[in-house]
Parts: structure tokens; sequence; C-alpha cells
């Protein structure tokens, strides 16, 4: 296994991109001398995380189609198969140099151009697929009869490849459970004493989550509640100006186990990766899952947590300010409440799911 070279293609968003760094992470943990190369995106989150955690990688120059109809859309689609040539001529050099044993693909337009181009090459090279939603992203329903394996975070019935798949969990970030409370809120300038809700809308942040706080952010007792609010990088400097010693405001999070470690409770989406964090790390939620999902799969997401009672769930359309700080001020100012809750978010959790994937990973490069 030290010899063999592993690609690992995903990223646009962290749900696409943390699992592949948690999948590379494992893999080098269990086998130090195994080569690891990311690929992704120039235009995904990947693009910032990859230099900072000094991972191998290479970016493509390729980005998803544009779905509006301004200018600006129609002439990035215009360029499109541009980028796809020259992302495809990257991909091949990057073949034929480091010559790899086994594609993992965790989804995202990045991923779908390496997984193409290891289903060409004349000596075969297996394939893994990691899909982290109820319904299966684009680019596992193109590859799923080509790849050996699919692993997945929740059963599906919409791949007609059930040999193939196995239940693992989301692989999540192998530091995830491990913040240090009163460190983090020494980093944040935040008080030990009191209460802190933490919102965040995944990677990029969410509008809809931004404005819903905006509205009531002037309404909490700042006596014994705190914000540690993530905005995104596109609309923090819109909300910036509610900072104060007890609302922390800040585009994007890398420290994604201390913002965990030192909240009472979180608002945040339903994507997959973020609920497996949440779940894993006992933390009780509000979700308010996007309502433009594919397949619906942010819905499906909530509700398990839901009807598990380690969350509150309110429906986009039915997103009220009124509703969303009744909601808070109930939740944050209950203890007894709020530990059922935890009990009931680390029952649903995985946090073996990593090694799971690491083991089958492990079986196929064996046999390779």
């Amino acid at each position: 296994m030290d010899d063999f070279r592993i690609i690992i293609a995903g990223g646009g968003t962290g749900g696409h991109l943390f699992p592949a760094i948690a999948i590379g992470e494992e893999i080098k943990e269990r086998f130090p001398s195994a080569k690891i190369h990311f690929i992704g995106s120039d235009f995904g989150l990947e693009a910032k995380v990859f230099p900072v955690k000094d991972l191998l990688h290479t970016l493509l120059p390729i980005r998803g189609f544009q779905r509006g109809l301004s200018i600006g859309s129609i002439l990035k689609n215009l360029i499109l198969p541009y980028r796809i040539l020259r992302s495809l001529l990257r991909v091949s050099k990057l073949f034929k140099e480091f010559n790899p044993t086994l594609i993992i693909g965790t989804g995202g337009y990045a991923s779908a151009l390496p997984l193409f181009m290891a289903t060409i090459q004349k000596k075969s090279i297996p394939i893994i697929l990691q899909e982290q939603n109820s319904f299966p992203g684009l680019t596992t329903r193109w590859f799923s009869k080509k790849a050996n394996l699919i692993c997945t975070a929740f059963k599906t019935d919409n791949l007609d490849v059930k040999n193939k798949l196995v239940i693992t969990g989301n692989p999540i970030r192998r530091n995830i459970i491990s913040g240090d409370r009163k460190f983090a809120l020494k980093v944040y300038d935040l008080d030990i004493e009191k209460n802190t809700l933490f919102v965040f809308g995944g990677s990029q942040g969410s509008a809809v989550l931004n404005k819903s706080l905006e509205s009531i952010i002037n309404k909490f007792d700042n006596k014994s509640i705190q914000i540690l609010w993530q905005t995104g990088d596109n609309e923090y400097n819109k909300y910036k100006k509610y900072k104060n010693d007890t609302i922390k405001i800040v585009p994007f999070i890398n420290d994604m186990a201390a913002a965990y470690a030192l909240c009472d409770l979180v608002i945040c989406r339903s994507g997959a990766l973020t609920l497996s964090e949440v779940t894993t790390c006992g933390k009780p939620s509000i979700l308010i899952p996007f309502a433009a999902a594919a397949g619906n799969h942010q819905m499906k997401n909530a509700k398990t947590l839901y009807q598990a009672g380690a969350s509150i769930l309110i429906e986009e359309r039915e997103l009220k300010s009124d509703k969303l700080f009744k909601n808070i001020n109930y939740l944050i100012n209950n203890k007894n409440i709020l530990e059922k809750m935890s009990a009931a978010a680390k029952d649903l959790g995985n946090p073996n799911a990593t090694k799971k994937i690491a083991n089958h990973i492990i079986d196929i490069v064996s046999n390779v």
C-alpha cells in the first residue's frame, strides 16, 4: 500500500472538498509513504484550502455551468468548452506523470474530468465514489456504472448499482471533535460564562440565513447570549458592521472543531457533511434546509435529526424572524432540552465513517 499512488478529486464547496481531505488524511495516517494527489478547481474553496494545508494538488480551470441569463453567465458558458479542453489536457499530463493506482471522486464539477480520464485509459484504473447526500449528485450518477465501489452516507434508491453500494456514513475531518472550548473562546474573545450561538451557512455562507439573523440581531440579551457568525466571503462586508463584544463575525472559519467546541447551539443548513459534523460533535441545532437542493435532499437530511429529537426544523418558506428568534431564545436558555438534543445528535453520529471508507480503499488497491 505504501507504494500506491492515489488521486482524490472533488471540491467546489466544502461538502465535496472536506470529505476528500478527510479520506486523504486517513490514508496518510495509516500509510505515510502512500502518495496522494488532490484535484480541484481554480474557482472552488479548495483553491484556498489546499495551499494552507500544504497538500500536493492540481487545480483545474473548470467551473460549473452557469444557470443565470445575465451577460456574465452567458459569457462564462461560452468559454466552458475551452475550459474543459484545458482541464482535460492538464489531467492527462498529471496521469502520465503521477501514474495513479486508484481514483477517488467525492463530487463537484472538478471530480468529473479525472474520473472520465480514468475510464478511457488502456490500463484499467479502479474508481471509488464517495456520495454525501441521500440524492446522488450528477458526478455519482454519471460514473456509478463504471465505479468499482460507491460509499454512501445514506441508503439510496436512485442508483441501479446496489451490488457496488456500501453505506459507510460521511467522512469527516479527523480533528472535528478535538476542539478545546476554553481555548476557542479565547481565540474569538468570547465569555466562558455566556451561552454561545454559532450561525453558519456552509463554507460559502447563506444569504437567507444571514438576512434572517440580521433581522433579529439586536433583540438578543447580550448579558447571557453571544454569537459567532460566519457570513461567507461574499457577504462579509455587508454584515461586519454588527461586530461588537458579544457578536463575532467572520467570513470563513478554518478551525471548525473550535467553532463546534465553543457553541451551545448551531443554526445552519442541512447539507449532509454539515449534519455529519453536527451529530458527531453532539450539537443541538436549528436546521433551515436549502429549498432548492437537488432531490430535496437537505429536507430529507434535516427530518432525520428532527425526528430523532436532535434538531428543530424550520422550512425556508416558513422562516420568519419572530419564529427564528423565539426558537433560539427557547433553546439556548434551556440547558435540560439542549442536553437531550445533544445526546440525540450523538446517537446519530458516525465517527468511524472515514475509517470504514479507508478500509474499503485498502481492500481495492491491495488487489490491483
